[in-house]
């Protein structure tokens, strides 16, 4: 379309309709079509604002780290709750999101990162959520696992670590066994750079 949103979106009216864990807004908007009319619209946003992912891998056994934990939107679909994903974080003010990352790292998975590098920054459900997925990979290697990990019991969390070949997670992908998006992604980002093989 290559318009500015000031050409095609006037926003009239911002409504709060919750103000719980994420801010849920109602927006009414004026929406200019590519055939030159016009409608009025209105959608529903959860302002999540940014959040950080992060992948490690170590390269010479080509293990990667992963978490599993419950997940209540997932059980509410009738799926089962709990995913296998790559250990992420909400962005706090104050904080980057490499920050975030390696704080993630160390609570989820009592793991501290070397060469952490961001490779994507993502909508991840743009049709209802503001939120930008910062998705990282990272290197670790068995010095590296300093604590258990678990994440925080005053967050509701209880989280198991998972090490696994590269090889196998992205297998437990095609059995339907790992379906978060973001893990999907950083799980192919890998094997793309060629990280299946471990290094000698």
């Amino acid at each position: 379309m290559g318009e500015g949103a000031e050409d095609t979106v006037a926003v009239r009216s911002v409504e709060t309709l919750s103000e719980k864990r994420f801010p849920l807004l109602e927006y009414a908007f004026e929406y200019r079509r590519r055939d030159g009319g016009s409608q009025d619209l209105r959608r529903e946003v959860y302002r999540i604002g940014h959040g950080a992912a992060v992948l490690p891998l170590d390269p010479r056994r080509s293990t990667v780290l992963l978490t599993r934990q419950f997940r209540l939107p997932a059980h509410v679909n009738g799926d089962r709750p709990w995913l296998v994903e790559a250990c992420a974080g909400n962005v706090e003010a104050g904080d980057d999101p490499a920050e975030t990352a390696r704080k993630e790292a160390e609570q989820e998975m009592g793991c501290a990162l070397q060469g952490l590098r961001e490779v994507f920054t993502l909508y991840m459900s743009p049709g209802a959520t503001a939120e930008k997925l910062h998705l990282f990979t990272a290197e670790y290697g068995p010095g590296e696992r300093s604590g258990a990990g678990g994440g925080l019991r005053e967050e509701g969390e209880e989280i198991e670590v998972l090490e696994l070949p590269l090889a196998e997670a992205w297998a437990m992908v095609g059995r339907g066994e790992i379906v978060d998006a973001k893990t999907v992604l950083l799980l192919q980002h890998l094997l793309l750079a060629g990280a299946d093989a471990p290094a000698p």
